[in-house]
C-alpha cells in the first residue's frame, strides 16, 4: 500500500468512527517506542511465549520461543521502549501435530534441525526483572522443563492478574481483549503475541486510565494463594463462577475442584465467602495453597 492509500483509508476510517455507528479496528505494527524518560526509576521487563507440539508440558515440546525484552517504570507502570527480542525455532524431534501447523503455520521443514541456543536464552532472561505471558501457566512449565534460567525469575500472568472485567472487558483471551482494545494481529507466532500483549500493557485501562501493566505489577511481585473449594455444594456453583472460581477436572494431580487465585491479603475475605458456602462445620474442606512470585505457576510446585 502507497502512503496515498494509507492516507485515504485513514481519512475514511476516521469519517467512519466520527459517526459514531462504527468502530474501526486497525492492525498492529510494530511499536519500538511507547513513552519518553520522565525521570521515574526504569527496570527491564520481559514478555514471553510459547508455541508447543500440544497442552502437556510433560509430553510435549516448545517448537517456537518468542520474548520481548522492554523498558519500564516499577513506580507507575508505565512502558517506554522495546529493548530487544527473541524469536527462534526448535526442533521437538517428532513430527507436529496437523491442528498445530494449521493454528500455527509452523511446519515440520520450518523446525528440521533448529535448536534454541541454552546460552542465549540464559543471557537474554537473566536482564529482565521480571516474566510476563498470557496464561503462565501454561508457559512456565514448557520453558523450565528446557531451560533452568526461568526457575529463577518472578513471574506475572496478564491472563490471570489484571481484573478485566472490572475494567469493563468480558475476556480474559489475548485476541479479544486486543480487539477491545481496537487493534488486531498475526496470532499464534511466539513474537506476534509478544508484542501484542506489551501493546495491551502499554494501553491505559478503559475505567482506571492506568496501564495494564500497573495492576499486574501489583498481584506479580506479590504472594497470593490458590484457593481449592474442594467438595463444594453442587447448588454453589453459580455463585461460585460469578466470584471468578474456575473448575478444574483434576487433571495434572490437581484436585477436582472450583478454584481461584486471590491476593494474599485477600484471603480472609475469601475464606469468609467460602464460609458463608459451606457453613462453619465443613469450610475445612477448602485447601489453601500459598505462593510467592518465584514459584507461581511453575510444574515445580
Amino acid at each position: 500500500m502507497t502512503d496515498d492509500e494509507r492516507t485515504l483509508w485513514n481519512i475514511v476510517a476516521q469519517g467512519l468512527e466520527e459517526t459514531g455507528d462504527y468502530r474501526v479496528i486497525r492492525k498492529l505494527q510494530p511499536v519500538e517506542r511507547y513513552a519518553e524518560p520522565d525521570g521515574e526509576p526504569t527496570a527491564l521487563g520481559l514478555i514471553l511465549d510459547t508455541e508447543t507440539t500440544g497442552l502437556d508440558a510433560q509430553a510435549d515440546e516448545v517448537i517456537e520461543l518468542g520474548m520481548v525484552l522492554f523498558e519500564y517504570s516499577p513506580v507507575s507502570g508505565r512502558i517506554y521502549r522495546v529493548v530487544d527480542t527473541f524469536d527462534e525455532l526448535r526442533d521437538p524431534a517428532r513430527p507436529i501435530p496437523p491442528e498445530i501447523t494449521s493454528m500455527t503455520h509452523i511446519t515440520d521443514d520450518m523446525v528440521r534441525g533448529r535448536a534454541i541456543d541454552a546460552a542465549a536464552v540464559e543471557a537474554f532472561v537473566a536482564r529482565a526483572a521480571v516474566i510476563i505471558a498470557h496464561n503462565a501457566a501454561f508457559d512456565r512449565p514448557f520453558v523450565e522443563k528446557q531451560w533452568s534460567v526461568f526457575a529463577t525469575k518472578p513471574w506475572g500472568c496478564s491472563m490471570t492478574q489484571v481484573h478485566w472485567r472490572d475494567e469493563g472487558i468480558a475476556t480474559q483471551k489475548q485476541e479479544l481483549i486486543a480487539l477491545f482494545l481496537d487493534f488486531f494481529y498475526d496470532a499464534h507466532r511466539a513474537e506476534n503475541d509478544c508484542r501484542a500483549l506489551l501493546h495491551i500493557l502499554a494501553s491505559p485501562l478503559p475505567k482506571s486510565g492506568q496501564p495494564a501493566l500497573k495492576p499486574l505489577l501489583g498481584h506479580a511481585m506479590a504472594d497470593d494463594a490458590n484457593v481449592w473449594a474442594i467438595g463444594a455444594p453442587f447448588d454453589a456453583k453459580d455463585a461460585l463462577k460469578a466470584r471468578g472460581y474456575r473448575w478444574s477436572t483434576g487433571s495434572g494431580g490437581d484436585p477436582k475442584a472450583w478454584h481461584v487465585t486471590v491476593m494474599a491479603d485477600e484471603l480472609d475475605a475469601e475464606m469468609a465467602f467460602l464460609e458463608s458456602i459451606y457453613g462453619r462445620d465443613d469450610i475445612h474442606k477448602v485447601q489453601v495453597e500459598r505462593m510467592s512470585p518465584l514459584n507461581r505457576f511453575s510444574a515445580r510446585t
